[in-house]
């Protein structure tokens, strides 16, 4: 995928001349500021319409702040943990301890890479067992010693290789759902990009889970989806719309509990405001878990799943 979107191009133009405007004619202020409105216009105008297929995009685009990048930005300080205790370290899963504004917490979540040599070393952000397992252990240390977890989930998916399947890729996500759904102590989940499958389940049970504007979650991607009903992996912008996978949707349904809005075009064009709107999410939700009593956040934990896809039988009489 190329740096800049099909659909951002007017906007990308737009910026480039008035890149040049600022360069050779700093003191034309009445056109610069001509320009800046029309460039807010604009990108209002484009980013009201974008359809689920766009916004998977968005979701995807290879600017976007990653993990890190938001571990970065919002912790004041930050010791990565590495490793499973069992097999390997999985460079698609990251973790350790951080400090929020005088909270510690432990911080996971999927980290793709940027360049050619740190995608492949990431796996493009597809966890191995080994990784969900190291979640795990940095999740029953947190809870040991009575630390908030936030998992940052952005993963195409877990990662269906052989080698994935052979040390029990699906075990480990399902031990995973099983220990986050016990765990003693609050857990924030955080959507920051794609939210694939049982590859974003596998860190993604919550007590409160938020979701980026243009972020998606769904079971499948649209992609694969459109391969599987239509045999035809080009409809992929007709399975995003009925995958009812973007933010407002899965709002609506109650998959997610709150929508944290991007800078105007996306995470990728401001790093620094999109932190700080993550951060403000972040310490407000800790902040209303902190007060909760663990038996009562259990119970409500239990109780916000079993709800999930619920439906009602009309009797034939």
């Amino acid at each position: 995928m190329s740096a800049n979107l099909d659909f951002e191009k007017p906007i990308v133009e737009l910026e480039e001349r008035l890149k040049e405007l600022r360069s050779y004619h700093p003191d034309n202020q009445k056109d610069i500021r001509k320009f800046e409105e029309r460039l807010e216009k604009l990108k209002k105008e484009l980013f009201m319409k974008l359809s689920p297929w766009q916004i998977t995009h968005i979701a995807r685009h290879p600017q976007r702040p990653y993990t890190l990048d938001y571990i970065s930005l919002i912790c004041d300080d930050f010791i990565e943990l590495h490793g499973d205790r069992a097999f390997k370290d999985d460079l698609a899963m990251v973790g350790g301890v951080g400090s929020i504004d005088g909270r510690t917490v432990m911080i996971i979540g999927h980290q793709k890479g940027r360049t050619t040599k740190e995608k492949v070393a990431k796996n493009f952000g597809m966890p191995h067992p080994e990784g969900y397992r190291k979640a795990l252990r940095l999740m029953r240390l947190a809870e040991r010693f009575s630390m908030p977890v936030i998992a940052f989930i952005d993963t195409p998916g877990a990662f269906p290789g052989i080698g994935a399947e052979e040390r029990g890729q699906a075990e480990a996500i399902a031990k995973n759902l099983e220990a986050m759904a016990l765990l003693r102590t609050p857990i924030a989940v955080f959507i920051i990009g794609e939210g694939g499958s049982g590859g974003a389940l596998g860190i993604g049970v919550g007590d409160r889970v938020l979701m980026l504007e243009y972020a998606v979650y769904s079971v499948i991607s649209p992609e694969g989806c459109a391969a599987i009903l239509w045999k035809d992996g080009n409809k992929a912008d007709v399975a995003s719309n009925a995958l009812k996978m973007v933010s407002n949707d899965l709002l609506n349904f109650g998959v997610v509990d709150k929508v944290v809005r991007e800078p105007l075009g996306g995470a990728h064009r401001d790093y620094k405001e999109s932190a700080r709107l993550v951060k403000e999410a972040i310490v407000g939700m800790l902040d209303e878990l902190k007060g909760i009593p663990i038996k009562t956040l259990l119970a409500e934990r239990y109780k916000k799943y079993r709800n999930l896809g619920r439906f009602l039988e009309k009797s034939g009489k």
